[in-house]
């Protein structure tokens, strides 16, 4: 900014009046041009403009406060700000409120990591204090490098997780979840975090491919069972007196055999017994028919070595027979456990066709536990090791490293039958990048299955009856979130951590919960006052008010509260309440717009609590975008070390550049990015940039108001570039309204590259340069050229911002009067509306012309390629043609023809058969003013040296 604060940065341009520069400084005069942005406030004045306009609201999803903004976060923003700045320049009212996920793990393990031993000494609230201020550091970081891409928004005032408004709000939405029923404590398998020792959400899982083993087991059948199998046939007398007759099951987790309960299988496949030798005993062991020759080849067992029953059952006569844990020696539960059960689910895809059961670490499991009454035991420990429920030489163990000694105590005990190697997909904890665990513990879950009152549906029907009424840019994420909504549990919304809005839950000495509607909102009023802190230092009494109605069974004097905290999806899936919906804002909102993995997170995970608590989706459109990626197709990530740093992208290019690199990918698939790449994009600017300096050096001497030239008094090249803008501004809206970004820097690339560079600007040099200042000929040019650079900069503002900025502020003037050259006059681009269009079908007599004018290039090519003449002007073309061609080219005119194809002479000879172009040097002497080679060249005397239209024009100028 120049010393002189006072002056607005359209005055410290400082541009030549005859030639507006576009010097190459863009990344030094950026930071001016925002800083005088803020200085006038330009955001309020866009808002104050639009006041009373329709609306069109875009919800910012809420990026994670804790680093530097990356790629990812470039593009998501950028794109939303094409979005908003689109929308408001075509008459909306479009404001946009960032903001910013703040509570939750990734910042309370940064500060407890940085704490230290000094962190299991401390209280919650002195945790909690540290996460804020850590929070809000980065909140604040990343505020500035989001406005450094020139992103217009409300900064000053952003929504943020853990203020007490909107922690209130998301209380709000978890009183009417609560009132109608849905929310429910239960003690089932979740995933669990070892690393964390917290719940996990399905949305904070990432999938990686790992080796696991994958064991064969024989567990012994007890002899009031062994007599049965003799009674269906499955087991000979003679050889359950000589075997040890077993259930032969198949475990990639061999560290839960330890909280086995059952055995299932499926009540209609067929089963047998296979009877061999094993590491010298005998066994009879029940298998699935379908997998014999897959658990014989597991086995190691060649044609000879085993004999299979010639009878087989069906899993349903095998229901209720039991068996010995292979090395537990007495059931840990009170349960009727150890016995064989009946599961839809089992397969003959892979194992023995008889499926190790244990409920309090599988939700497959668990709910076939339910069925049978069996405990839902799970003898793990938060931090992932055993309890003291297990054999002694498993106890205080941690889980994931206990699969090989269980294996070695298997064999030693003789009941492993074969352990392999698998690699699968398996879950990760999002943070600590550990394989998690299911491991049932109590929770707090949303039901979505449970039917609502006043709907007769459950919250998973009413997902996928709203998902067909929203649009999805593009269109299988429908797809996509279906299948997701189809196949997700539960969702388990409680974790066991510090930094988070408490789940508001009171509990009486008995451990009865007290929860109701009445209670959530009465503590949403009390931490919309005093915020969530509050939860840990305020009583029961305190929080709830003096006047609240306790029922019956609950007092004040023993009321305790539950340290749960919620799920940090949920706080930002309420954002369309605590911010939208409080601003008053319709709901649902007209825009999502995220990465494609927000399926799996805040679209669903925001989706469900609006259509639990009012019926309505929270949104009417939404639109994904991929990931970036690199040259290998890789996901770039930090600890791969191939991404790229986005904060040096901007120091080094620019934010205009940026925002042009977003503009030119198709975001709807993954992008390769780097930086050479985001380099190569510079000479797609500088096309554009080329273009809108030679349009705006060439009106400087046009006043639109004086000098514009009617439509039907245009010359005809001139109306054609007019109505090759009026196709560009119609084609330009229309993709910005298609959200294909990628195509509006195509049209007005190949507009710039093409119909102007190519051909148009090419052609008027003649015209602009030589022909009299005033004359109708220039004045039209200079019309079409006005007309062009005013509404190509308006088209570039949403994507270009400063360099669209600079052009208008530059069109404000002329040889220093006050001459306004804008279409509209506001001070702003961004305070402008779009151009509006009126295309028409292209003149068939247009095509012609090209087409000829392709074929006169065509010919000139080798011309100059042999050096006969050095550029088309030095060329006297003949076109030899009839029909069409001939009459197109008499209505246009040889003179006119000529100068589109910036040769000195055209002549036509009529001809039939396909057209035929010849070229020679031109016989005429050379005008040294305008270089065309002309007959009337040293027709004057007194200007021997000029044609005669530049010797007209010297007389006028006192030459």
């Amino acid at each position: 900014m120049p010393d002189n604060e006072s002056k607005s940065y359209s005055q410290t341009l400082n541009l030549p009046q005859t030639n507006f520069a576009m010097k190459a400084n863009l990344v030094q005069r950026e930071p001016m041009m925002r800083k005088d942005w803020l200085k006038r406030n330009l955001y309020a004045l866009i808002r104050a403009a639009r006041k009373g306009a329709p609306l069109y609201i875009l919800h910012d999803g809420p990026p994670y406060a804790n680093g530097d903004i990356h790629m990812g976060h470039v593009i998501n923003k950028v794109l939303k700000d094409f979005v908003i700045r689109y929308k408001t320049m075509t008459g909306f009212d479009a404001p946009y409120i960032p903001g910013w996920d703040c509570h939750g793990l990734p910042i309370e393990s940064k500060v407890v990591t940085e704490l230290g031993e000094k962190a299991k000494q401390m209280q919650k609230p002195e945790i909690r204090q540290l996460c804020k201020k850590y929070a809000s550091k980065y909140v604040k970081l990343q505020s500035q490098q989001f406005q450094q891409l020139g992103i217009f928004g409300d900064f000053e005032n952003p929504y943020l997780t853990f203020k007490p408004q909107y922690e209130a709000g998301i209380l709000e939405v978890f009183a009417e979840l609560v009132g109608k029923g849905l929310v429910k404590k239960q003690l089932k398998p979740i995933h669990w975090s070892v690393g964390c020792e917290t719940a996990l959400a399905e949305a904070e899982l990432e999938y990686k491919d790992i080796d696991s083993p994958s064991i064969f087991v024989n567990f012994p059948v007890t002899k009031e069972s062994v007599n049965k199998l003799i009674e269906l046939g499955l087991v000979k007398a003679d050889d359950a007196s000589k075997a040890q007759v077993c259930f032969m099951i198949w475990t990639t987790t061999p560290w839960t055999l330890a909280a086995n309960l059952a055995v299932a299988v499926h009540p209609r496949l067929e089963y047998v017994t296979i009877i061999y030798e094993h590491n010298g005993k005998s066994f009879v062991s029940v298998i699935v028919s379908d997998r014999l020759e897959a658990v014989v080849s597991a086995a190691g067992l060649q044609e000879g070595q085993y004999k299979v029953s010639q009878t087989k059952v069906v899993g349903s006569k095998l229901e209720g027979l039991r068996y010995q844990h292979p090395f537990v020696d007495k059931n840990p539960t009170e349960s009727d456990a150890y016995k064989v059960i009946l599961a839809e689910y089992v397969t003959t895809e892979d194992g023995s066709g008889l499926v190790h059961i244990a409920p309090g670490h599988g939700i497959e499991d668990y709910m076939t536990g339910q069925n049978y009454k069996l405990a839902v035991y799970s003898p793990v420990k938060d931090d992932g090791s055993y309890d003291n429920t297990v054999p002694d030489w498993l106890k205080g163990k941690n889980v994931l490293k206990v699969d090989q000694e269980i294996i070695d105590h298997l064999n030693k005990a003789g009941w492993l039958v074969k352990q392999q190697k698998i690699t699968h997909s398996y879950p990760h904890c999002w943070r600590s990048k550990t394989p998690v665990i299911f491991r049932a513990t109590e929770q707090w879950f949303i039901s979505v299955d449970r039917v609502i009152p006043g709907y007769d549906k459950s919250l998973r029907d009413l997902a996928l009856e709203a998902v067909k009424n929203v649009k999805w840019v593009p269109d299988w994420g429908q797809k996509r979130i279906e299948g997701m909504l189809e196949s997700r549990p539960d969702w388990c919304i409680s974790r066991q951590r510090s930094w988070g809005l408490p789940i508001p839950v009171f509990v009486n000495r008995q451990g009865e919960p007290l929860l109701t509607k009445e209670s959530v909102l009465a503590v949403a009023k009390h931490i919309g006052a005093k915020g969530s802190d509050s939860w840990f230092t305020d009583t029961p009494k305190q929080i709830l008010g003096d006047d609240f109605k306790l029922s019956a069974g609950f007092s004040f004097d023993e009321l305790k509260k539950e340290e749960n905290i919620f799920d940090v999806w949920f706080e930002s899936g309420c954002s369309w309440h605590s911010v939208a919906e409080k601003a008053g804002w319709p709901i649902p909102v007209d825009l999502y717009l995220e990465g494609s993995d927000q399926h799996r997170g805040w679209f669903q995970l925001s989706l469900l609590p609006a259509l639990g608590a009012t019926g309505k989706p929270p949104f009417k459109a939404v639109l994904t975008h991929g990931f970036t990626v690199d040259e290998k197709g890789m996901k770039q990530s930090k600890s791969l070390g191939n991404y790229v740093n986005a904060q040096d992208e901007v120091t080094k290019y620019g934010a205009d550049i940026l925002r042009l690199w977003v503009a030119s990918v198709n975001y709807q698939d993954d992008m390769r990015c780097n930086d050479e790449l985001i380099g190569k994009t510079q000479d797609a600017y500088r096309k554009i940039r080329n273009t809108i300096r030679y349009l705006l050096g060439n009106i400087y001497d046009f006043d639109p108001a004086r000098n514009g030239i009617a439509d039907d008094k245009m010359f005809e090249i001139d109306k054609w570039a007019i109505q090759q803008l009026q196709n560009l501004v119609a084609d330009v809206r229309l993709a910005y309204e298609e959200f294909s970004f990628h195509v509006v820097f195509s049209l007005i690339y190949n507009f710039c590259s093409v119909d102007m560079s190519s051909i148009y600007m090419d052609l008027l040099k003649d015209r602009l340069y030589c022909d009299p200042a005033d004359s109708l000929s220039r004045r039209s040019c200079q019309t079409a050229l006005y007309k062009i650079l005013d509404s190509l900069t308006l088209l570039l503002a949403p994507i270009l911002v400063h360099t669209a900025e600079e052009t208008w502020l530059a069109l404000s003037s002329s040889n220093g009067s006050a001459i306004a050259h804008k279409s509209q006059n506001v001070e702003s681009v961004h305070l402008a509306t779009l151009p509006k269009s009126s295309p028409k079908p292209e003149d068939p007599k247009w095509q012609k012309l090209m087409t000829v004018r392709d074929e006169v290039l065509k010919v000139l090519e080798p011309l100059r390629r042999d050096k006969i003449i050095g550029s088309n002007q030095e060329s006297s073309v003949t076109i030899r043609c009839s029909g069409d061609d001939m009459a197109a080219l008499e209505s246009f005119g040889l003179k006119n023809f000529a100068a589109l194809c910036i040769v000195s002479e055209v002549k036509l000879e009529k001809a039939e058969g396909p057209l035929q172009v010849l070229a020679e040097k031109s016989p005429h002497k050379k005008c040294q003013r305008c270089w065309n080679y002309w007959p009337s060249v040293g027709l004057d005397p007194q200007q021997p040296d000029v044609c005669q239209r530049c010797a007209e024009t010297l007389k006028q100028l006192g030459h």
